[in-house]
């Protein structure tokens, strides 16, 4: 299904598009915090702290794979919008090929790094054993996870944004039934947690397989759509690497965070696990409002409507900035309350350790609301240098921030690395703004153009502040139209504005 960003009023609109993003952010962080209250409570502190262990470098791996498949449903999108559904065709067998590439190497070549990639991150001796079981029983069904994503987004890349929801709420709530279940009476431990989630996305493809079997002929591939040619291979790949890689910058910053924690100790680790989950269900409003103003953006610098964008950006700050302060509030005043799902009575340090980390970033929250509405903004506009370089900026600050403040202060110092990343990224991004903004004043309003599509999003894993998602704001070539015998070139497109030719200032 898609949706028109074009008219009514903007804060509106923003909000009702962001709903259906908030429910799958929602959702999935739900996931995330629910397997660790039974892993927490079930198997202890250090068990807890052992799947945290691993965090960073499944993110570094499985976050590079996820960003991948993702850019794949990107051709997709811009055969479906071209109404080229033979290359629609294509574009999935090449798609579904290279993520079967992919998902073959990291099968068989992860397992074996991850002892010592564990050992190089200066994993604590305790937590080693259940680290390495939960790390490897992740790569061993790595291809669920990836098949999952793929089929997902080349289901968004045809429009329909709410089955991928309803399939990751299932694939989400069958993991937590699952995890409950292989932890507590089979009692397989954290090895149980892992495959809890191989086996629920397992099924999730399956589900998704049989809906696009009954639902959606279009993506049905026929024997002669796998003969794909090198070039749409290459194109595939052109289009999914860089958000790969943009994964693989983000957990680079985890990485470090990770090593810093780890040589803090098994406490200092859980209570950073405990807070991460809590401050990712406080953090899914603002990555959603996020997302929410760069299609926003994107729809109407197509439509021709800078002042809706400037109206927008604005009225989304200030959504975002008072849902900010409000979630910070709640989490400065029952964190630890919360924290203590996660933990047995008997670890008051690590509960105090986690109620200030989550004290920390509630109070600077607001500066992470302005961060994803500016960051948002800019990439609607097709703006990419400055996200980028403000993404370089939260690795540095990030990095720095917890090896120096983590070796003076100790778990604090690496708890500050995330409003300090925030604040380094702020610092670029309100002036980019401003000048984007200033431009916006200048650019004449003009009538409204139906074109074949609407921009599609395609998202991706998320840490801290970098959501590893997409904007397809390429160009869709339309076929030639014969018109009186001539024939007319293609049009290029690069956004989509609603299909209502009248001009209304919502």
């Amino acid at each position: 299904m898609t949706t028109a960003l074009t008219t009514g009023r903007p804060w509106r609109v923003i909000v009702l598009f962001s709903v259906p993003l908030l429910i799958g952010n929602v959702v999935q962080q739900l996931y995330h915090f629910v397997d660790a209250v039974v892993v927490g409570r079930q198997l202890g502190v250090d068990a807890l702290a052992a799947v945290g262990a691993t965090g960073s470098m499944l993110f570094l791996l499985l976050g590079f794979a996820w960003g991948l498949t993702s850019g794949f449903a990107i051709p997709t999108a811009q055969a479906f919008g071209a109404r080229d559904y033979a290359a629609v065709r294509r574009s999935v067998a090449a798609g579904t090929i290279l993520t079967g590439v992919c998902t073959l190497l990291l099968t068989v070549g992860a397992p074996p790094l991850t002892a010592p990639l564990l050992e190089l991150l200066q994993t604590p001796a305790e937590l080693m054993d259940d680290a390495i079981v939960f790390a490897q029983i992740s790569f061993l069904g790595a291809g669920a996870m990836m098949f999952f994503n793929y089929l997902s987004a080349i289901i968004r890349a045809i429009g329909d944004s709410r089955t991928p929801l309803v399939f990751l709420t299932l694939a989400c709530a069958l993991n937590v039934v699952l995890v409950i279940v292989m932890v507590g009476p089979l009692g397989w431990g954290v090895g149980g947690a892992a495959l809890a989630t191989v086996v629920s996305q397992a099924i999730s493809v399956l589900l998704c397989l049989e809906f696009v079997r009954r639902r959606m002929p279009v993506l049905h591939v026929r024997r002669s759509d796998w003969r794909v040619s090198r070039a749409e291979l290459a194109e595939h790949l052109r289009l999914g690497l860089p958000m790969g890689f943009q994964a693989s910058i983000i957990a680079i910053g985890t990485l470090s965070v990770q090593v810093a924690l780890n040589e803090l100790g098994a406490d200092a680790v859980a209570a950073y696990t405990a807070a991460s989950r809590v401050d990712g269900l406080a953090v899914a409003l603002l990555q959603s409002l996020g997302l929410a103003v760069s299609m926003f953006v994107a729809q109407n610098h197509g439509g021709g409507r800078p002042d809706r964008i400037r109206r927008g950006v604005i009225q989304a700050t200030w959504m975002s900035v008072g849902a900010a302060i409000v979630l910070g509030a709640l989490l400065i005043a029952f964190g630890a309350m919360t924290v203590q799902l996660f933990i047995d009575e008997g670890s008051a340090e690590v509960v105090d350790l986690a109620a200030q980390m989550l004290a920390i970033n509630g109070a600077t929250y607001w500066i992470l609301g302005i961060l994803f509405v500016l960051r948002g903004a800019l990439q609607g506009l097709g703006h990419t240098l400055i996200p980028t370089v403000t993404g370089v900026i939260e690795l540095v600050m990030r990095v720095g921030a917890a090896v120096v403040l983590g070796s003076v202060f100790g778990f604090i110092g690496v708890a500050a690395s995330n409003p300090l990343a925030w604040l380094g990224a702020v610092v670029v991004l309100v002036p980019a703004y401003i000048v984007a903004h200033r431009r916006l004043a200048s650019t004449p309003v003009t009538p409204m153009v139906a074109t074949p599509t609407t921009p599609i999003a395609v998202i991706g894993p998320t840490d801290g502040s970098m959501v590893v998602d997409a904007i397809v704001t390429q160009p869709i070539v339309l076929p030639a139209i014969a018109q009186g015998g001539a024939t007319r070139r293609p049009r290029r497109f690069r956004f989509a504005p609603s299909r209502d030719k009248r001009r209304t200032r919502g």
